[in-house]
């Protein structure tokens, strides 16, 4: 994991396309803007989580277990 040290309107860029600013800073809390393309999916982690766990839940429902294991192997290489 790369670990970043920033301070108020700084930023970091991913690739050429996605920026990473901080917008304000309030105690233990920071702000983030996050532009990017809009074919880039952004989430926080935890809605991220919730997603991935209700798309599971979907497909337990609708499919034999080697097509699970297929798409949890898909988001573990998504996630890396």
């Amino acid at each position: 994991m790369l670990v970043l040290s920033r301070k108020s309107n700084e930023s970091i860029m991913i690739g050429d396309d996605i920026e990473v600013r901080v917008i304000e800073i309030t105690g233990k809390s920071i702000k983030l803007g996050i532009e990017a393309p809009k074919d880039v999916v952004v989430h926080r982690k935890e809605v991220y989580e919730a997603i991935k766990d209700e798309n599971i839940q979907a497909v337990r429902k609708e499919t034999p277990k080697e097509n699970i294991i297929s798409l949890l192997e898909y988001f573990n290489k998504q996630h890396k």
